[in-house]
């Protein structure tokens, strides 16, 4: 796997009109384990830029939601609900201005496409094809970056692909032990142009991992405790990092990698 490094990582901080949206989250404690979480991107080594809170924006920490970034171009996704518009011209304005980067937009307006669903392995490209994700949304990856093979994958639970299936390394994908979780890896077995190794956890909710410049991040034992110990045990060759996102994954459709877009931004990209 030709593994990307790393250089930024993007986050923007917890706005409390989330409460409003969220009711029975712990604003104070949600807003400590988003201070970790950034703290430990910084730790891995990455340039954390960190927005302000828009408090017209309840979902605005939810970065990956709305860009990727991929071979230094950033892509703008285009997220069904109409009320993120806000949030997709403020991180445009972040890649173009502070880091430089090229901008791709999706021009067909038919077209969804949710970043949670956009999963890289480094040599292609899966897609979810979700409620927030459709085909058009999908061609707008594969006409962005043709480069790369692009596959859509079917999702029929109500769940993003990045929660089902995550990189946890070069070519090892991480994947949860349920029935549908199997399902999903078979269509993306029986799909993909290249090969990978599978690391099978017992707790579906502990797919979803980051492999970051040789750390892996995942969630805490307390929250994940069958799997924490599976990778303990399997994962030898690199360094791991645990976060406690308990309160934060209280929101709607929350997974570790929905609060940060990774950059890698090349050295010929000039800042503006």
């Amino acid at each position: 796997m030709p593994t990307t490094r790393y250089t930024h990582a993007v986050v923007c901080r917890l706005p409390r009109s989330l409460t409003d949206r969220q009711p029975t989250l712990d604003y104070d404690r949600a807003r400590r384990q988003h201070e970790n979480y950034v703290r430990t991107l910084r730790d891995i080594g990455l340039d954390v830029i960190e927005m302000p809170a828009d408090e017209q924006t309840p979902w605005c920490s939810f970065v990956d939601d709305t860009a990727f970034v991929c071979n230094g171009t950033a892509m703008i996704t285009r997220p069904a609900e109409p009320d993120r518009a806000k949030e997709v011209e403020t991180i445009r304005a972040v890649l173009k201005k502070e880091i430089g980067l090229p901008i791709v937009e999706v021009s067909d307006k038919s077209a969804k496409l949710h970043g949670s669903d956009i999963l890289f392995t480094g040599k292609e490209f899966f897609i979810g094809i979700t409620k927030w994700t459709n085909e058009l949304g999908a061609c707008a990856v594969a006409s962005a970056f043709p480069e790369y093979p692009c596959t859509p994958i079917k999702v029929t639970e109500n769940k993003h692909l990045k929660t089902i299936v995550s990189m946890a390394g070069p070519d090892l994908m991480c994947i949860g032990s349920s029935d549908s979780s199997k399902n999903v890896l078979k269509r993306l077995e029986r799909e993909a142009t290249y090969s990978y190794q599978i690391l099978t956890l017992p707790e579906d909710e502990a797919a979803n991992v980051m492999y970051i410049n040789g750390t892996l991040l995942h969630r805490s034992a307390k929250e994940i405790p069958l799997s924490f110990s599976v990778l303990k045990e399997k994962i030898t060759d690199f360094a791991r990092q645990s976060v406690d996102i308990s309160e934060l994954l209280k929101c709607e459709e929350a997974n570790l990698n929905s609060y940060c877009l990774l950059v890698r931004r090349t050295k010929h990209i000039r800042s503006l």
